[in-house]
C-alpha cells in the first residue's frame, strides 16, 4: 500500500470563525471553516483524493496565508497571491479558477458564474462546486450570492458570509 501524504495543518482564529489552514509542499490546499457538518466533509474529501492524512504543524505558505489573511481582516489586502492546489474533479476545479475572477467589492450569481463558465444550465452544480471548496477566501465563494441578491449557504455559516460582504463593501 502507498504510503500516505501529508497535509500540514494548522488553525487561523479569525474575527468570523475558526478556519484551518493546510498545506501540501509549497502550495496552500484547505482554508476551510471548522463548522462540524462543512468540515467533515471537507476534510473526508481531501483525505480521500489525496490519499492524505492530516498532520499538525507549519510550513513557509501557512504563514504566508496567516499574514495575508490579517492584513485582509484589518482592511488592508484586497488580493492575495498564495500559491493554491486545487484538490477537486475537473468541474470543482474550473468553478474555482472563476471564482477567483471574482473583483474584492463585488458580488455575483451562481447563474452568472455557470455562464461565465459555459455551462448556464449547471446553476445547482455551480452551486455544489462552491459549497465543495476548500479554500474559502482565497477562492472567494462567499461573492457568490443568490440571483435576487440573497445570502445562501456558506461553510463557515451565513453570518461569516455577511460579515466578509460587509468587510468588502458589498453589503
Amino acid at each position: 500500500m502507498k504510503d500516505k501524504n501529508k497535509i500540514i495543518v494548522n488553525p487561523y482564529q479569525s474575527p468570523c470563525g475558526v478556519l484551518l489552514l493546510g498545506s501540501i509542499g509549497d502550495k496552500l490546499c484547505l482554508c476551510d471553516w471548522r463548522t462540524e457538518k462543512h468540515s467533515a466533509r471537507v476534510d473526508n474529501r481531501l483525505k480521500r483524493m489525496w490519499n492524505a492524512e492530516f498532520e499538525e504543524g507549519t510550513s513557509a505558505v501557512i504563514e504566508s496565508a496567516r499574514q495575508q489573511l490579517d492584513e485582509y481582516f484589518a482592511g488592508k489586502r484586497q488580493t492575495f497571491d498564495i500559491p493554491l492546489l486545487f484538490i477537486g474533479t475537473d468541474f470543482q476545479k474550473t468553478v474555482w479558477s472563476e471564482l477567483l475572477k471574482i473583483p474584492f467589492g463585488t458580488s455575483v450569481s451562481y447563474g452568472e458564474v455557470a455562464r461565465r463558465i459555459g455551462r448556464p444550465a449547471a446553476v445547482r452544480a455551480v452551486a455544489n462546486a462552491n459549497g465543495a471548496n476548500p479554500m474559502s477566501i482565497f477562492v472567494p465563494c462567499h461573492r457568490v450570492i443568490g440571483s435576487d441578491r440573497s445570502l445562501t449557504g456558506y461553510g463557515g455559516g451565513l453570518g461569516s458570509k455577511q460579515r466578509l460582504l460587509e468587510l468588502e463593501g458589498v453589503l
